[in-house]
């Protein structure tokens, strides 16, 4: 059987290296620091999420914010009606009495029994004094409707001023919730990047703990505590986080746990 020669042999090396698929090792300490860097854009989204959450809150209370001078406006316009109509209805009342007087005098003219005459005369004046009386509270109803015009015009002033600034803040709130967006869209892409350099099978643990550990899966031990639940922990669990061999878990409350 023939020997390969040297030449055979560094081409067969160089093809088998071609076919070597190299392994990245990656230690317990380095899963653990890209863990707390991802939890940290995770906090991060969650905060912003409360805040998008409270922004429609924000916005309907400054929006509530008018509410109180708009009933103002609103009473306002409406004393003003009634008084208004009043008004109309004393106008209306005098004219009907000017007309019933133009009819008596009418009557006084065309009877000839002076009884009668002087019975229409009488008439005459009552309506008279009606109507002197009647333009009396007319004019005390004009005067009541010039004041109520300018509470209706000060109150008109008041809900402008008011949705002035309800506006500015309905702007703000707008804006700042553009800048939310903007933001979560950057942390998300960022996430999405960090997540695909962490062992797969780590992620549905670390998910599940974010979820149900309110934000917080790695915690720190200081003192021989867990800084997540505030429990001793076992001399065994506090030797593995310090070994730093494998991922370690609180026993008490199951966050992950790295050493000081």
């Amino acid at each position: 059987m023939a020997t390969p020669s040297s030449s055979q042999t560094k081409n067969s090396q160089r093809t088998l290296a071609h076919l070597v698929i190299p392994v990245q090792y990656i230690s317990v300490r380095e899963q653990i620091q890209q863990l707390l860097v991802l939890q940290e854009r995770d906090q991060k989204l969650l905060i912003i999420a409360r805040d998008l959450e409270r922004i429609p809150r924000d916005e309907a209370h400054a929006n509530s914010a008018l509410a109180g001078d708009q009933a103002t406006l609103a009473k306002a316009i409406d004393t003003l009606r009634h008084c208004e109509v009043d008004t109309k209805k004393v106008e209306l009342d005098i004219a009907t009495r000017k007309t019933t007087i133009l009819r008596l005098r009418q009557q006084q003219f065309e009877t000839r029994k002076n009884e009668e005459y002087t019975a229409l005369g009488n008439e005459v004046i009552r309506y008279e004094k009606e109507i002197d009386r009647l333009e009396t509270t007319e004019l005390e109803f004009m005067e009541k409707a010039d004041e109520l015009r300018l509470k209706v015009k000060e109150a008109e002033a008041q809900l402008k001023r008011s949705q002035t600034l309800v506006n500015d803040d309905l702007a703000d709130l707008a804006n700042k919730k553009e800048q939310l967006l903007a933001r979560k869209q950057e942390l998300q892409k960022e996430r999405s990047e960090l997540s695909a350099l962490i062992d797969a099978e780590v992620v549905p643990l670390y998910e599940r703990l974010m979820k149900g550990k309110n934000g917080s899966a790695l915690v720190q031990v200081a003192g021989g505590l867990c800084c997540g639940c505030h429990m001793k922990l076992v001399p065994s669990t506090l030797v593995k986080v310090l070994g730093g061999v494998e991922l370690t878990q609180c026993e008490n409350c199951g966050r992950i746990l790295y050493p000081e």
